[in-house]
């Protein structure tokens, strides 16, 4: 089913989504808090979710962790005040798919929606296990295992891992990834890419500082090598 999960607590805000969301096709189910939300996100099955920060209760950060914990490929699209880059940097790294601050336009959140939607079933094409080196990673539980021992990575380093397996052999720039895999259209700066990477070759990599998978191409970006 087409439904959105909508977690926030401005009535006002609710309706407008609501009236949003509907005419464009979708069905849409509302909550005004986070323990409600999470609940409801087990029963709805959304294909999208859209979450306020700021929410009674359990906090929208705690919740986007819960979510994607659960589910990478449901994509999270997160409204809030908040602006400040420590705040946006900590949603990527728990998962969130997109960012949108508060006043916005019901339209650009829709477009941002759809677009997260469509990254989502591009991504759910790609097997749900792989393997490289002593390396076996199964997406639909989302348990990475090295040498045959569980690996503990979080919901945004599974991520950028498919994006990786994915795109294999392939030449990435930092901006790239920060499109299709965070999906902001502009970040005020690259080296959240560098940071995630660095997490990912010192958890999956034989020798962290001589990269066998995840190399870096200098002045460009990354290319994720499987060596198979």
């Amino acid at each position: 089913m087409n439904t959105i999960l909508v977690i926030e607590d401005d009535p006002r805000i609710q309706r407008a989504l609501e009236r949003q969301f509907m005419a464009e096709g979708y069905i849409v189910h509302l909550c005004s808090d986070g323990t409600q939300g999470i609940a409801a996100f087990f029963t709805v099955k959304p294909i999208a979710v859209v979450l306020d920060l700021m929410l009674p209760g359990t906090s929208g950060r705690d919740v986007c962790r819960e979510l994607k914990s659960a589910s990478i490929q449901t994509p999270v699209i997160v409204l809030s005040a908040v602006t400040e880059v420590a705040d946006k940097v900590l949603l990527l790294e728990l998962g969130a798919d997109d960012y949108i601050t508060k006043p916005f336009s019901p339209r650009e959140l829709l477009a941002r929606v759809q677009s997260a939607i469509r990254r989502s079933q591009r991504g759910a094409s790609v097997g749900a296990v792989c393997s490289f080196g002593d390396i076996t990673a199964n997406f639909s539980t989302m348990e990475v295992h090295k040498n045959g021992s569980l690996v503990v990575l979080t919901a945004h380093e599974i991520k950028l891992l498919k994006y990786f397996v994915e795109h294999a052999e392939r030449v990435i720039t930092r901006e790239t990834l920060l499109t299709d895999v965070w999906g902001y259209h502009s970040y005020p700066t690259t080296r959240t890419v560098d940071n995630q990477i660095l997490k990912l070759r010192q958890k999956l990599e034989p020798d962290p500082a001589r990269p066998l998978y995840f190399r870096t191409m200098h002045g460009i970006g990354y290319k994720f090598v499987s060596g198979r």
